[in-house]
């Protein structure tokens, strides 16, 4: 049961990552004028890859807050139902917020290198 258990996880976790590297990619794409403007006008390749994870981290992070609720809700009444109580920490919620954003940045970040790495000539010449 626990084998099948960490299948399914990471399983999920793969979906998801591939979903938020399309997504990172389409943005990239949108924004390519953008981000050659940016260069022409003097921005590093540091504060174009800030840019654009800056704006998945504020999508996990109000993801983690909205969840953390009712997370601690369903397990706090799921764990009245045994014999022998434990409490819920708040180390099991960071540590997860944690591993969702490790797991977003590391699927995030090679695209946004691509992406502040790009010369604004070749991005500004086809538009």
């Amino acid at each position: 049961m626990g084998t099948i258990f960490w299948v399914f996880a990471l399983l999920a976790i793969i979906i998801a990552s591939l979903g938020l590297l399309g997504l990172e990619m389409f943005m990239v794409e949108q924004r390519t004028k953008e981000i050659g403007i940016r260069k022409v006008h003097g921005a590093s390749s540091l504060k174009i890859i800030a840019l654009l994870l800056k704006e998945f981290l504020k999508w996990i992070l109000i993801a983690n807050l909205v969840a953390w609720p009712v997370a601690f809700f369903i397990m706090n009444n799921w764990l009245q139902i045994f014999a022998f109580q434990t409490k819920i920490r708040i180390f099991e919620f960071l540590l997860a917020a944690l591993i969702a954003i490790s797991i977003a940045l590391l699927t995030v970040t090679y695209q946004a290198l691509l992406a502040g790495k790009i010369t604004p000539a070749d991005t500004l010449k086809y538009e």
